[in-house]
């Protein structure tokens, strides 16, 4: 059953992701900002977003008890995180999602030039993302993480991001992406340089 939600999961935020995309400029702005109100915000909480992560949504991602579920805590943080991370940059132009840069990967990318990876500041947040214990504090943790990225312009994949946060909440799948993560972070610079040049190709191609 997991795999298959993780699938419902991606494919859901994909078509919410294009079709924030394909919006005229005016409403595209609006909606963003709107979702970008919710970052910290409970899945729920604010009425004028449930059409921003509800509609359409799977009836097997949905909540039966008014408890957000698994899959409506990833989709929803993804997409209030993503319209923070897009502030300021032109859709389809600058788009902040980019398939395949995980987020250990980006995460690398804020390693100064001087400073060593394990000593680094942004190690420390990262490392108090990935022990948090609850959805609101690694919302919290990822809404530091995500306004350093979009100051320094660097992009994530956010279906991954959205699967990432859903294994998360799961005991027994929690530590195969934290491991993930660290793999992504201390990958030698050869490797990280390989993705990301993949990844521009396919961007390019697209």
């Amino acid at each position: 059953m997991g795999e298959q939600t993780v699938q419902m999961i991606r494919s859901y935020l994909s078509h919410r992701l294009h079709w924030l995309e394909s919006l005229p400029e005016h409403p595209q702005r609006a909606e963003l900002a709107n979702l970008r109100r919710g970052v910290g915000r409970v899945p729920g909480e604010m009425p004028e977003l449930w059409g921003s992560f509800l509609q359409d949504l799977p009836e097997e991602l949905e909540s039966r008890d008014g408890i957000p579920t698994c899959a409506e805590w990833a989709i929803y943080l993804a997409l209030t995180l993503y319209a923070m991370h897009q502030q300021g940059r032109a859709l389809p132009a600058e788009n902040m999602n980019r398939p395949q840069v995980r987020l250990g990967q980006a995460v690398r990318r804020l390693v100064k030039g001087d400073e060593r990876p394990e000593e680094s500041s942004i190690l420390r947040r990262f490392n108090a993302l990935a022990t948090a214990n609850s959805m609101t504090e690694r919302a919290q943790h990822l809404r530091g993480i995500i306004q350093l990225l979009r100051a320094e312009k660097i992009p994530l994949d956010y279906l991954q991001l959205a699967e990432d946060l859903y294994w998360l909440q799961l005991p027994a799948a929690a530590a195969r992406v934290r491991l993930r993560w660290g793999q992504d972070y201390y990958a030698p610079s050869q490797k990280r340089t390989q993705t990301t040049d993949e990844t521009s190709q396919k961007v390019k191609e697209n």
